[in-house]
């Protein structure tokens, strides 16, 4: 009988009763400063962004105001609202070239773009699925010439284009800027190609679908993303281009036709007005030529920040 009483009063006396984690104050704390770091981090981060939006957006709308106004209204204020609404200066800068360069800009990108896509997809693709000798080897390269400086290469570059004779031509700086956008191209698909499942491609394979029907019909729709980002950072890299046009693009003689793009046109706009100083011509021409890019990529940024995304999952 007192062996049981002592049995159960030492069960009893094991069963452990509720414990004070002395560890809570301690977590609560955590917690409450991981949630201040995020506050800190949150407001660093967005107080950026708003400034960095600022620098961006005030010069745009300080260009917009300046097409509008007079030289005495941009002496007098940069800011202030132009007395009156018209579009003479945009007439006049369009008169003194503006057209012309804009229209060879167009013809340029407009062969250049689809060219460049075309051939960095289907290395990309290449480099991406399929396992050869060299793959590795060829990827670097193009890695390699993404990293290399532009200006190291213009006086070989001038050289070889001379020699084509293609100086001052359409086809020459189409090919120029083909070969100057590839590397990122073939860079930012490859990434891309390698994030899409090999199911489809194994099934389509199976069906006995060619390669190149395989690239068309498969995974060039489902690659549409991706290559709408990289489009779209071609058509602004391209079209802010200015020291491969000067180098390539100038008239060999005076029966040669002038064929200078949009960053050319606006220098010789700016040459041009000497001691004249019509400051709205310059003003409308920058105007001109910046808003079909900024058209372009809020049109397509949804698209652009979605291609950037799945490019970097798996």
């Amino acid at each position: 009988m007192s062996y049981t009483r002592l049995n159960s009063g030492a069960k009893k006396a094991a069963v452990p009763g509720p414990r004070v984690s002395k560890d809570g104050d301690g977590d609560r704390s955590g917690a409450a400063g991981g949630a201040g770091e995020g506050r800190v981090l949150n407001v660093f981060s967005h107080g950026f962004l708003l400034l960095w939006a600022v620098m961006i957006v005030l010069p745009l709308i300080w260009l917009l105001l300046g097409s509008f106004k007079t030289d005495s209204e941009i002496g007098a204020s940069a800011w202030s609202w132009p007395s009156n609404w018209n579009f003479d200066a945009f007439t006049r800068a369009w008169d003194k070239g503006i057209g012309d360069y804009f229209a060879n800009t167009l013809i340029v990108l407009a062969f250049s773009i689809p060219l460049t896509m075309l051939l960095g997809a289907m290395a990309a693709y290449a480099l991406a699925r399929y396992e050869f000798p060299g793959n590795r080897f060829f990827y670097f390269f193009f890695v390699a010439g993404a990293m290399f400086p532009v200006y190291l290469g213009l006086v070989p570059l001038y050289f070889l284009v001379d020699m084509l004779g293609m100086l001052n031509t359409y086809q020459g700086l189409i090919l120029v800027y083909i070969a100057y956008s590839l590397p990122f191209t073939v860079f930012f698909m490859h990434a891309f190609f390698r994030t899409l499942p090999t199911a489809i491609h194994e099934a389509a394979v199976i069906d006995g679908a060619s390669h190149t029907r395989i690239f068309f019909q498969v995974m060039v729709p489902m690659a549409k993303p991706g290559l709408l980002s990289v489009a779209i950072f071609n058509v602004l890299g391209q079209w802010n281009q200015y020291i491969l046009p000067m180098t390539l693009m100038q008239q060999q003689s005076g029966f040669d036709k002038d064929r200078s793009v949009l960053t050319q046109g606006l220098v010789l706009l700016n040459q041009q007005q000497g001691y004249e100083g019509d400051l709205p011509v310059i003003f409308a021409g920058m105007t001109i030529a910046m808003l079909p890019v900024i058209v372009v990529y809020l049109t397509f940024q949804r698209q652009v920040q979605s291609g950037l995304t799945a490019g970097t999952l798996k």
